[in-house]
C-alpha cells in the first residue's frame, strides 16, 4: 500500500556524481523498511553495515552492497533512513535508481530535501542548516573552521541563551504589572529585568561585531590588482592562478572589465580580481572599465598598486590597504623604498608577495570564526539590538511598554534560528543544496 503522495519516502544519491569506486544512495521515509526488504531482503541491525546482494523485482542482482538502516528518530532527518553503498559505477547507479523509484510511494528527491526534512523535524535549526550549506560549499580552511562551527549549532545555542534570558526579564515585568501590589513581590523587578536585558544587549553587539569577519571569511577577502595600463596586473593574476585567466599583451588597454578568481592561500579564501588600467580615456567601454575598477578598490580589503619598474610612479592614491608594486623587476629600473619588487618572467619577488598579503588578512581575522556569517543574521541581530536599546534608553517605568520592546527582541531571535516566518528563506537556501543532501 502506497503512502500519500503529500508524505512520500525519498531517494538520491548522496555523494557525488561520476564514475567513482563508491557511491552513496539515501533513502528516507516512511517507506524504508519495505525498501530494504523488497531490495536487500532483510531488514539490517540499526546502524551496523552488512554486506548483501541487491535484487529487483525479477530477482536480478543489481549489486553488491553495504546497507545501514537508522530507524528514527536516532536519524539525520528524523525519519526511518537507509543507505546503499554500491560500487560507482554509472550504470549500477541508473539501476538501482530506476528500481527504488518503481517502488510504491517512493520519488526522487528535491535539492535540499533530506535536510528540509531534518529541519522540520527539530534536527537542526536554521542557522546549523545554513551552516551545512556553507560547509559543503567550503574551499579553504578557515571556511570550513567557520561553517562548521555553525553547523555544530553555535549560534542557535547562543541565540537560545539571549531567548532564555529576555523571556525571565518578561516573566519580571509580568510579575511588577500583576503582583506589584501585593506583599510577596518584593525589590526592584523593573531594574532587574534591565539588568539582564542589558546582559544581552552587551553580547549582541559583540556578535554584531563579528559579521564583517564572517562574510569575508564566508565570500573571500577581496584583494583588487589596480594601476596604469601595462603595469602587469594581468601578468600577476595569471602567475597567482597558475593558468592563462588573462589577456596578456603589449597593447594598452586589453583589460577591460574585472577578472576574477578564487584562491586559497594558506586557508584564506580570496577573491583576486584584475581591473581595467587607470587612465583618462574617450573609448566609452574603457571609460567603464576604469570606473568598475576605482568602485572595486573602494570595496576591497586590500589592494596592490603595481607598476612597471621603467615607468614612471603612479598617482594612485595609497591608503592602509595598500600594497605598492614594482613588477617587471627583471628589467632596468628603479624601486621606491615603500615598494616590494617582483618579477612575474623569473618569479623573483612572489613569495615575498604572497606572504605578504597571507600576513594583512591575517591581521584582519580573528581567533575564533564569526558567530554572524549571513546578511539574514546580521538583519535579525540588528532588530534585537534596536528593539532593547529602546528598552533600556526610555527610562520610562513602564513595564508594559518594557515588556513590548523585549517581546520583539524575542521574536528577533526566533527569526534567527528559524522558528517563525521562514518559509521565503527555506525555499531559497534548500534550492541551494545538491539533491542528496
Amino acid at each position: 500500500m502506497s503512502e500519500p503522495d503529500s508524505y512520500p519516502t525519498i531517494v538520491a544519491l548522496s555523494s557525488g556524481t561520476g564514475r567513482a569506486g563508491v557511491a552513496v544512495v539515501r533513502v528516507s521515509g516512511p517507506r524504508v523498511r519495505f525498501v530494504l526488504e523488497t531490495i536487500a531482503g532483510f531488514l539490517p541491525p540499526p546502524r551496523q553495515a552488512v554486506l548483501r546482494r541487491l535484487r529487483d523485482g525479477t530477482g536480478e542482482i543489481i549489486d553488491s552492497a553495504l546497507v545501514l538502516y537508522f530507524p528514527a528518530p536516532a536519524s539525520f532527518t528524523g525519519e526511518d533512513v537507509a543507505e546503499f553503498h554500491i560500487h560507482g559505477s554509472r550504470a549500477v547507479l541508473a539501476r538501482l535508481l530506476a528500481v527504488l523509484c518503481a517502488l510504491p510511494g517512493l520519488r526522487l528527491a528535491e535539492a535540499g530535501e533530506f535536510t528540509r526534512r531534518a529541519f522540520e523535524a527539530g534536527k537542526l535549526d536554521l542557522a546549523a542548516v545554513e551552516g551545512l550549506a556553507d560547509l559543503i560549499d567550503s574551499e579553504t580552511e578557515w571556511q570550513r573552521r567557520q561553517a562548521l562551527r555553525q553547523m555544530e549549532g553555535v549560534l542557535g545555542e547562543m541565540a537560545d541563551r539571549w531567548r532564555l534570558c529576555l523571556i525571565e526579564a518578561m516573566a519580571l515585568l509580568a510579575a511588577e504589572i500583576d503582583f506589584s501590589d501585593e506583599g510577596d513581590v518584593a525589590g526592584p523587578l523593573v531594574e532587574h529585568a534591565l539588568a539582564g536585558v542589558a546582559h544581552v544587549l552587551q553580547q549582541l553587539r559583540a556578535a554584531l561585531g563579528s559579521f564583517d569577519m564572517g562574510e569575508r571569511v564566508r565570500e573571500g577577502f577581496v584583494v583588487v590588482l589596480a594601476g596604469p595600463p601595462n603595469a602587469g596586473k594581468s601578468s600577476l593574476l595569471n602567475a597567482l592562478a597558475r593558468r592563462d585567466v588573462a589577456i596578456v599583451s603589449p597593447v594598452a588597454g586589453t583589460t577591460r572589465d574585472a577578472i576574477e578568481i578564487r584562491l586559497d592561500l594558506a586557508g584564506l579564501p580570496v577573491l583576486l580580481v584584475d581591473t581595467a588600467g587607470l587612465r583618462d580615456s574617450v573609448d566609452p567601454v574603457e571609460s567603464e572599465g576604469v570606473r568598475r575598477a576605482r568602485a572595486l578598490m573602494e570595496r576591497a580589503d586590500l589592494v596592490l598598486s603595481l607598476r612597471a619598474i621603467d615607468s614612471e610612479p603612479d598617482r594612485i592614491h595609497h591608503d592602509a590597504r595598500s600594497f605598492v608594486i614594482a613588477t617587471k623587476a627583471d628589467l632596468p629600473g628603479q624601486v621606491l623604498s615603500d615598494e616590494l619588487a617582483i618579477s612575474v618572467m623569473t618569479g623573483a619577488g612572489l613569495e615575498a608577495l604572497l606572504g605578504a598579503i597571507v600576513a594583512r588578512l591575517s591581521a584582519l581575522t580573528q581567533a575564533e570564526p564569526a558567530l554572524l556569517t549571513r546578511e539574514r543574521h546580521r538583519l535579525s541581530v540588528t532588530q534585537a539590538i534596536v528593539a532593547l536599546e529602546r528598552a533600556i534608553d526610555s527610562r520610562h517605568g513602564q513595564a508594559e511598554l518594557l515588556a513590548e520592546d523585549i517581546r520583539l527582541a524575542v521574536l528577533a531571535l526566533e527569526r534567527l534560528v528559524g522558528r517563525i516566518d521562514v518559509e521565503d528563506v527555506l525555499d531559497q537556501l534548500f534550492s541551494g543544496f545538491c539533491i542528496g543532501k
